[in-house]
């Protein structure tokens, strides 16, 4: 096997595979935040742990044709079937995390206008098709223009509990982009902006890098002309202070509104005083004390 590729695209060719109830994935994505869905690779064994994996619906449908989805692979290449089969059903496990609705594909000609370099026909009656490096940065900007909103993972496994009780925390696509995420922390750090937390100090080098990213402007003032500032626009939040930005509002609370939550409720950091401080002020209290009697 060779190094893996950085990112692919899935080509969905629904004139001979229609297997896929693709309004019910839809639905699941909008109301979990992913889906798990394996995909057959063939001979592409290069696609990877992390792969960055694109749908492209091509075809005959109603619906059109066009980019689709989003996801990431999530495991290895793995053949599925039984120990002495043919071994030529190379798979991998895609986590979809953003899924456009049957109809709203991001047409061929825009896709070959604003991506060029990339055979698209081709593309989408493939299985997996490697995309060059320097094609990504050009995908990710059209996803994000016209790309759907997506939401983070449910913190319930589905159907543990009532639905009511599931609850995921929305997040739109600029803070998905993962540009712009680089930016926001090469800027501000990966320590939480609001509570300070940081994953690397929790658990080391696994927590390396690692922190999402909250966008502050509101919905109500983007517009088609909007373009993300990644250093004003986008802070650093960790999971918990970013769940409870978006919690039950709908303009996500401020830094400084979360930071007055923590507050009032006595968890804002504070200095850590040593045992040796603790002794020095009492003794001082005991001086003050002495000297008034």
């Amino acid at each position: 096997m060779g190094d893996a590729v950085a990112a692919v695209m899935l080509g969905w060719d629904t004139s001979r595979w229609d297997r896929w109830d693709y309004r019910d994935v839809v639905e699941q994505v909008t109301t979990y935040g992913r889906v798990l869905h394996r995909w057959q690779v063939g001979a592409c064994r290069d696609v990877g742990l992390d792969t960055e994996a694109w749908l492209l619906m091509g075809g005959s449908t109603d619906a059109g044709t066009g980019l689709t989805g989003h996801g990431t692979v999530v495991s290895e290449p793995y053949d599925p079937s039984q120990p002495g089969g043919p071994g030529n059903t190379w798979c991998v496990t895609v986590a979809f995390d953003a899924l456009l609705p049957l109809g709203d594909q991001v047409r061929p000609d825009v896709l070959r206008e604003a991506v060029p370099g990339v055979d698209w026909t081709a593309a989408a009656y493939g299985s997996v098709t490697a995309l060059p490096p320097e094609a990504e940065p050009a995908l990710r900007r059209l996803w994000r223009d016209q790309g759907p909103e997506v939401s983070a993972p449910a913190r319930l496994v589905p159907g543990t509990y009532p639905p009511h009780a599931v609850s995921s925390a929305a997040v739109n696509r600029y803070e998905q982009d993962p540009d712009a995420r680089r930016v926001c922390l090469a800027f501000h750090g990966t320590a939480c902006a609001a509570c300070g937390f940081s994953f690397e100090a929790s658990y080391g080098s696994v927590g390396e890098g690692f922190m999402e990213v909250h966008h502050t402007v509101p919905a109500s003032l983007l517009h088609s002309g909007y373009t993300l500032d990644a250093v004003t626009d986008l802070v650093p939040l960790c999971s918990n202070c970013h769940a409870i930005a978006h919690r039950g509002v709908s303009a996500p609370r401020t830094v400084h509104e979360l930071r007055g939550i923590l507050a009032s409720a006595g968890h804002l950091r504070g200095d850590v005083v040593t045992s040796q401080e603790l002794e020095a002020r009492e003794n001082a209290r005991r001086i003050l004390e002495a000297r008034t009697d």
